[in-house]
């Protein structure tokens, strides 16, 4: 798992690194300030955000948290010395998965994170590594079971992402590979597959109805955002 440190008190910062590197864990960084912090969840997408509530600066943990939601859905581990009901209550908006008051020990932080990873793997197969993935001209193959499995792409109804999941839906099944919806689009680029929503990817081949605000794929209803909806119809047109 890939965690972000974002707290604005470096001897802090420096002990959760020490503490999560010694525990396994990879840090993609530490940022001290709520702008950096959002630039980087963007760029790097880490599996994990560990966020102190009372940042200094302009904006502080939770309007941080807000503003990276909005671009990526990452798991929020909030720090914070405050207890008091409203600070709660505003935290709460942004669902984070935990609270680790201040000051943490090493246990506390271990059992955290650990509950943590374990809710966001609970009922899925996943495939540990993003890089076992082919694809070619018109099929895609996808580590299963230790074997590579065969999906052709005009069977790939959509591919809906959850943080960094990927569900890969077929009339048969669906498959759940660990990598960002940023991944599969740039792998499929080439393909009749566009991002409508950013949560969704269509086949286009695929697509039953269009209207306003949504489309349809059997019986799916997926979501259309409006800065999506003119780059469909004319890779529509086109097909």
């Amino acid at each position: 798992m890939r965690i972000l440190i974002v707290e604005d008190d470096m001897i802090i910062a420096a002990n959760l690194s020490l503490q999560l590197t010694s525990l396994g864990y990879e840090v993609t960084g530490i940022e001290s300030r709520g702008e950096e912090a959002i630039t980087h969840a963007i760029k790097n997408t880490p599996d994990i955000l560990l966020l102190d509530i009372n940042l200094k600066g302009k904006i502080d943990g939770i309007e941080t948290a807000k503003e990276i939601q909005k671009h990526q859905d990452i798991p929020i581990i909030y720090l914070t010395a405050n207890s008091d009901e409203a600070t709660f209550e505003k935290a709460k908006s942004t669902h984070p998965k935990a609270f680790i008051a201040k000051p943490f020990n090493r246990l506390n932080l271990h059992r955290t994170i650990a509950l943590v990873v374990e809710q966001l793997k609970n009922g899925k197969e996943v495939n540990s590594n993003p890089q076992e993935m082919e694809i070619l001209e018109d099929r895609i193959f996808i580590r299963q079971h230790g074997n590579m499995v065969k999906l052709l792409l005009k069977d790939i109804q959509y591919i809906e992402a959850d943080r960094n999941y990927c569900t890969i839906m077929t009339d048969s099944g669906s498959y759940v590979l660990a990598t960002t919806l940023k991944v599969m689009e740039e792998k499929l680029s080439k393909s009749h597959f566009l991002r409508v929503h950013r949560s969704f990817m269509v086949n286009l081949s695929q697509l039953d109805a269009v209207a306003e605000h949504h489309l349809e794929i059997g019986r799916k209803v997926i979501p259309l955002s409006k800065s999506n909806k003119d780059l469909l119809l004319d890779r529509i047109r086109t097909i």
